[in-house]
């Protein structure tokens, strides 16, 4: 009985330390994960100062020589997209039919001295053309912007994915470990066998020293009649 008492103290014993390995793990888990967070904030911090010392008036601005001049491509970037969007409405269709109707019964109804394109409207074919042009490019810049948006937009996800998932895990193991713990805590009927087992033993203990000290006074005493 004491051999398996010291066996299931060895045991207790070891399932602590796994236990507090497990904890001890989870602890860096979580250290490691606060501080690539972290990390994560200072990078953003820095990207968000540097964006923001660029349109103000305390903070110096480099100044180097161009042969070409300057624009921004934040505000040509903003313009494409909103022309691109413009094109894509039916108001530009309805104004560009307007346009192309007037255009054809100006040059064809009014007097010769007052047209400016006649017939084949070389000059309005050379506007649409122009319009054609410039407007491809207008639209593949927008698509270009909102790509590159949404390329932003799935990393940040697929990283709050990330975090999210290692949260569970750490999580689900402290769970885990705390359903082991209070899977080895002593319940009402386990201390109920054991203290039935103690009272077994106690009264098998008495009943052996028992006929041992009847034998022995039997054994001291005088004999009758004696």
């Amino acid at each position: 009985m004491a051999a398996e008492r010291d066996r299931e103290r060895i045991r207790d014993r070891e399932r602590g330390r796994g236990r507090d390995r497990e904890r001890n793990r989870a602890r860096e888990g979580a250290r490691e994960r606060e501080r690539d967070r972290e990390r994560e904030e200072a990078r953003e911090r820095e990207k968000e100062r540097e964006r923001s010392s660029r349109g103000r008036l305390d903070v110096p601005r480099a100044r180097r020589r161009r042969l070409l001049p300057e624009y921004d491509p934040d505000a040509f970037g903003r313009l494409s997209e909103e022309i691109a969007r413009f094109l894509g409405t039916g108001r530009f269709i309805v104004w560009m039919t307007f346009v192309v109707i007037v255009w054809i019964a100006w040059n064809v109804l009014l007097p010769a001295p007052l047209r400016f394109d006649e017939y084949p409207f070389i000059f309005l074919t050379l506007a649409l053309s122009l319009q054609a042009s410039y407007a491809a490019p207008l639209i593949l810049l927008a698509q270009n912007r909102q790509d590159d948006r949404d390329r932003v937009n799935l990393e940040q996800d697929r990283k709050q994915n990330e975090r999210s998932i290692a949260d569970t895990e750490f999580l689900t193991r402290e769970i885990a470990s705390l359903r082991m713990g209070l899977g080895e805590v002593a319940t009402r009927d386990w201390i109920r066998s054991e203290l039935q087992e103690l009272v077994k033993e106690l009264e098998r203990t008495g009943n052996l020293e028992r006929p041992v000290e009847t034998a022995g006074t039997r054994a001291g005493e005088p004999p009758e009649g004696g």
